[in-house]
Formats: structure tokens, sequence, C-alpha cells
């Protein structure tokens, strides 16, 4: 019986190395994987932030942002100044992880929220903490790949 399982599993790994998929295919199921990655991750460390520091400010959602900015920095930096990195690990970390990682839709719409229920302070904190520091952890992010 293992012989037989383990010929059935050798088969199967045979006919898996014969599929090819089309770039077009490929492209989508780099970007799909690594989002499905950051998404979830989004969704935890949102939901930590909550539970850490409260919901009367979205501290999640400026943590993504700035987080997602400083990798996204140090990643391109890396994958395009410093090493020779595969043209498809930008699309699954990049594109994908990054994408479904940050909240950028988020951010805005929880600025005006705050914004539009007299929250003005904590609007204009989120507005300008996630765009001015958000630049400053990109730069940080290229600053840091380039000593790399």
């Amino acid at each position: 019986m293992n012989s037989t399982l383990d010929h059935f599993r050798y088969s199967i790994l045979q006919q898996l190395r014969k599929v090819t998929l089309s770039k077009g295919m490929e492209t989508f199921l780099l970007i799909s994987l690594g989002a499905i990655f950051g998404a979830n991750l989004r969704y935890w460390v949102g939901g930590w932030a909550a539970d850490r520091f409260g919901t009367a400010f979205p501290y999640g959602t400026l943590i993504i942002n700035l987080t997602g900015s400083f990798v996204l920095g140090l990643f391109m930096t890396l994958a395009t100044e410093r090493f020779l990195i595969d043209p498809r690990w930008r699309l699954l970390v990049a594109i994908g992880f990054l994408g479904g990682y940050t909240t950028f839709s988020s951010y805005t719409y929880e600025s005006m929220s705050l914004l539009l229920k007299g929250e003005t302070w904590l609007g204009l904190l989120d507005l300008l903490g996630s765009s001015v520091f958000g630049g400053l952890a990109v730069a940080a992010g290229i600053f840091l790949g380039r000593m790399i």
C-alpha cells in the first residue's frame, strides 16, 4: 500500500510540474496571495491597537499606515537599488501584501468622520500624522535600504 501511495504522490507532482501559468494568471495569484496575508495582518493590527489604546482615535490605521509606508520604502529600495530581486517579489510584497495591509482609504474616511463629528484636532492629527509621518517613514525605509 505504501508503494501505491508513493506512486500516486509522485504522479501528482509530475502532473503539477507540467502546469504552466500564463503571465496574467501568475500575476493574479501572486498579488492575491500577498493580499490575503496583508489584509489579515491589517485586521490583527487594527484589533490589537483598539484593544491596547481604545477607539477614540484610529490608532490602528495610523500604525498600519506608518509601518506600511516604512516597509514599502525599505522593500522597494532593497528590491530596486541594492539587490536584483525578481520582479515577481514586487507583485507579491509591494502590490499584494502591502496593498492589502495599508489603509489609505480607511485613513481618509476616518479622518473625515472625525472632522465631521467636530473632533477637529483628532481629525487633523490623523490626516497630518499619516501624511507627514508616513512620508518620513518612507524616507526612513529608503535610508535604511540604502545602508544595507
